[in-house]
This record gives C-alpha cells, sequence and structure tokens, in this order.
C-alpha cells in the first residue's frame, strides 16, 4: 500500500507517535502529506471540538517540507522528525498569537519562543497550533471562550486546565502535545479522555516561555497515546536551561530506553485504604485490576500507610498558595484590567492578595514537611499507585461550573495536588471504562527525578493491557 495516497484509509492519525515516526523515517509516509492529512482533520472535525485555539497551517506545512527535505538527505533529528503535534496555548512561540485562556492577551503575537518550544524546533517537530484551555491554566474557561468537547461523549468532562490538548490528542488532531500541571491539569485530562500523560519532577523542565499560573506549583509535561511516545517528547524538552535557573541541572536519561526495561523486582506501594476511603467501586475496580496486572509483570506490591491527613492539609494549602502566586503572576494586569477577567480567575487572585503573610508562611512550612513525608515513603519503594480521581468520569452537569464547587474540587484534588505541592513525578496510564463506557485512569508516582522507573512501569503496564489503544468514535 502506497500510505501517502490515502492516509486517513490507513488509520495512521490515530497511531501511536512512535510508530509514525517509524514509517516516516523509512520513507513510507511523508511529513508533508501526513500533515496535509492532519489539518484536513483538524478543519473537518474541530469546529465541534474546539480543541485549538489557534491554527498555524501554512508554518506546518514548511515546517514538514522541511523535515521531509533533511530526511531524505540522510540528515534524521530524531523521533519527533516530521510528526505533528501540537502546544497547549501557554508556550510561547514567535510571531503566533498565545492567549493562556484570557481575553487579555487574547491576539497578541509572542516575541520569542519558550524553551520548550526551541528544542521542539531542534528535533524537527511540526507545530501545528495552539491548543484551547481554561483562563490563565485555572479552574474555568474565560466566559468568552467555547470550552473543548470531549470526543468520547460531548456530555462529560474533558478535564482541565489543558482541555484542549487532551480533546485534540484523543480525537488524532495531532500525536502529542505539550502541557502544564499545577494541580492535576496533566492527570485529569488524560483519564477524562484515555490518554498517556507525565507531569515530571518539577524543574525537569524548563518554564521559560511558560505562562504563569503559580510558579513553585507549575510543571510543564506532555500527553500522548502511550507511555513510550510520551517517554520520546519528555527526553526533547526535559533539561537545564541558562533561561530557567529553577530548571534541573541533572542530566537527561534516556526515558525511551526505560520503556523497553522489565519491572520484576520493582517495589510498587499501595494504601489499601487511601486508595478505597471514599472512592467509587467502578474506580475501585479499576485499580484492583491494574495491581493484578503488576504483579503479573513481576512488580512487588507492598502495602504502606501513605500519610493521607497530611495530604488532604496539602489539599486544603493548594488552593490559597496557588492564589498568592496567581496574584503574582498577573500583577500587571490585575487589578488595572480586572474587568477583563473571568469570575473564577478574578476571585483567586483576590484571595491570594488578601492572603495574610503569617497564614502563607504556616503553608510554606508545612509544604516542606509534607514533601519530606512523600520522601521517606520512596525510600521503601520504587513506585506509588493510586487513582487520578475517586470518582468516575464527570459529566458537565455535575461539574457545572467547577470554580463554584469547593467540595468536588477538594475531591478531585485528592490524588494530585499534592504531588504538585511536593513536586514528585506521576504518570497517568488509561486503565479501565467506567459503566457509561468513558475512560479511567490511574495514576503512578515516584521519588524525585524518578520517571525512568515511571516509565518502565508504564510501558510494561500497556504491553500487558490495550486501554490505551482505544480511540474515540469519530
Amino acid at each position: 500500500m502506497n500510505y501517502t495516497e490515502d492516509i486517513k484509509a490507513a488509520g495512521l492519525l490515530q497511531l501511536d507517535l512512535l510508530a509514525l515516526a517509524a514509517l516516516i523515517r523509512s520513507g513510507q509516509v511523508s511529513p508533508v502529506e501526513i500533515t496535509r492529512a492532519q489539518l484536513r482533520r483538524i478543519a473537518s472535525l474541530d469546529g465541534d471540538l474546539r480543541s485549538y485555539a489557534h491554527v498555524t497551517a501554512a508554518s506546518a506545512l514548511q515546517e514538514a517540507q522541511t523535515a521531509e527535505r533533511e530526511i531524505r538527505q540522510g540528515c534524521y533529528r530524531g523521533p519527533l522528525h516530521g510528526v505533528p503535534i501540537a502546544l497547549k496555548d501557554l508556550f510561547r512561540r514567535k510571531g503566533v498569537p498565545m492567549a493562556a485562556g484570557t481575553a487579555i492577551h487574547r491576539g497578541t503575537p509572542a516575541d520569542h519562543d519558550a524553551t520548550v518550544v526551541g528544542r521542539l524546533r531542534d528535533a524537527g517537530a511540526v507545530l501545528l497550533g495552539q491548543l484551547q484551555m481554561t483562563e490563565g491554566a485555572y479552574s474555568d474557561h474565560h466566559p468568552d471562550v467555547a470550552p473543548p468537547l470531549n470526543p468520547w461523549n460531548a456530555d462529560y468532562w474533558t478535564g482541565i486546565s489543558s482541555s484542549g490538548a487532551a480533546v485534540a490528542t484523543a480525537a488524532g488532531l495531532c500525536f502529542g502535545a505539550t502541557a502544564s500541571d499545577t494541580g492535576g491539569s496533566i492527570r485529569w485530562p488524560c483519564a477524562a479522555t484515555g490518554l498517556t500523560g507525565i507531569k515530571p519532577t518539577w524543574g525537569r523542565v524548563s518554564r521559560h516561555g511558560v505562562f504563569e499560573l503559580a510558579a513553585s506549583l507549575d510543571h510543564v509535561g506532555v500527553m500522548a497515546r502511550s507511555a513510550a511516545d510520551a517517554a520520546a517528547l519528555l527526553e526533547t524538552i526535559a533539561g537545564a536551561d541558562a533561561k530557567d535557573p529553577t530548571a534541573l541541572q541533572a542530566p537527561v536519561p534516556r526515558y525511551t530506553v526505560q520503556t523497553e526495561a522489565p519491572v520484576g523486582g520493582l517495589r510498587v506501594g499501595v494504601d489499601p485504604d487511601w486508595n478505597a476511603r471514599d472512592v467509587d467501586p467502578q474506580t475501585r475496580r479499576m485499580m484492583e485490576a491494574a495491581m493484578r496486572v503488576f504483579e503479573q509483570l513481576g512488580a512487588t506490591l507492598v502495602p504502606l500507610r501513605f500519610p493521607s491527613e497530611e495530604a488532604a492539609q496539602a489539599v486544603r494549602d493548594w488552593a490559597p498558595l496557588c492564589a498568592v502566586e496567581a496574584a503574582v503572576a498577573h500583577a500587571s494586569t490585575y487589578p488595572s484590567r480586572k474587568q477583563e477577567y473571568g469570575p473564577v480567575l478574578a476571585s483567586v487572585i483576590e484571595r491570594g492578595r488578601a492572603l495574610p503573610g503569617q497564614a502563607y508562611q504556616d503553608i510554606l512550612l508545612r509544604r516542606l514537611a509534607m514533601r519530606g513525608r512523600i520522601d521517606a515513603v520512596f525510600a521503601h519503594v520504587d513506585a506509588l499507585l493510586m487513582p487520578v480521581q475517586p470518582m468516575p468520569p464527570l459529566t458537565l452537569d455535575a461539574i457545572s461550573v467547577l470554580g463554584a464547587q469547593p467540595g468536588l474540587v477538594e475531591a478531585l484534588q485528592r490524588y494530585t495536588c499534592v504531588f504538585d505541592m511536593t513536586g514528585h513525578p506521576c504518570l497517568t496510564l488509561p486503565a479501565g471504562q467506567c459503566e457509561a463506557g468513558m475512560p479511567m485512569g490511574l495514576q503512578l508516582a515516584a521519588a524525585q527525578l524518578g520517571e525512568p522507573v515511571l516509565f518502565r512501569l508504564g510501558a510494561a503496564f500497556q504491553a500487558a493491557t490495550s486501554w490505551h489503544l482505544r480511540r474515540p468514535a469519530l
């Protein structure tokens, strides 16, 4: 079969990134033709799905032409060369508008590339455009923005704040996406749309050129269709950066190599009480099935007690801490342009501006103690297994305006934001479906810079299961 003649019929737009990369490298698939097909699919489907804030079709085709010429000349840059991917709309890309889900910045071209964007360019990736997101990467879309729709079922939540990144990757509108996670913004959308996502160790990826929600909580990561794809993306964008002094200096491992390593002997910690208390029966069944898979793969399940009470306090501390940092991030436009903000983000900033200094310091001290407690957990296990959320997939009716439902937010954050508070890496994997047929996800956490362990476990799990191979019918 000539793959370039009918890419859509061949199903290539739903392939994993690395599978497409192999076809591009061998010459069976043209970067130009796959990019054209990708742009046609975006034009056909995204009017309904609304995952893109801005499509850069002309520059994507130029990048694809350059990639095709280089590959034909024997200059192959690696697995992202010629592969169409997209950016959450908080990564600055020179000359391209970046709104970060806000009204204030809409239509304003960026004057430089984020470090992540530069590294993707160096890898030869084809950048399709900017992906829609919640306002300022907090919980709700700006009132002027029509939120992206879940390609599995439009009546269900996409997860936030990386809503467009999840929808586009799941719907076959890109082969992977950059994203960010401040309280769960990679993990919730991945669980909601059947994707794999990595929230790396804080500082593992440079934040230079990334629109800020809360500097010490913002984690730059990726969404993909498999653990191996996520490993390839993270391997490309991670590493030290002179433009971001908080980026970690530690060398970047070959994450893709780790996806081929066995998991026999790895210790996976499980707190049976924390994973079951106030957790929906469907979620508990998913976790029990996943535990059996890891045991069959040769991993050792280690019962432990996670510091759940302290974690619950960390969840309560997350909102005021995020609010203070958001107030700092928006100081140049708030309150001077307050009328242009949506009500949820404005209320968050107001809360941050009002928090007393002593209360803020108390939060910082509790945060440091929590980080130490979780470091102690990983002295005894290689990874920790837990759900992404304690309830099955949420309908849009159930969430309404998320920022106005603090009880639901606290429940959602139970397993996510504690690791944003401490900076430990987390990998989200699709691991089941609910009774309504929607995807469900689990989460693995590891020690600081423990991404290699996460990719080993994630790839092994996906070799033994097929949840990550399911695609929405569009």
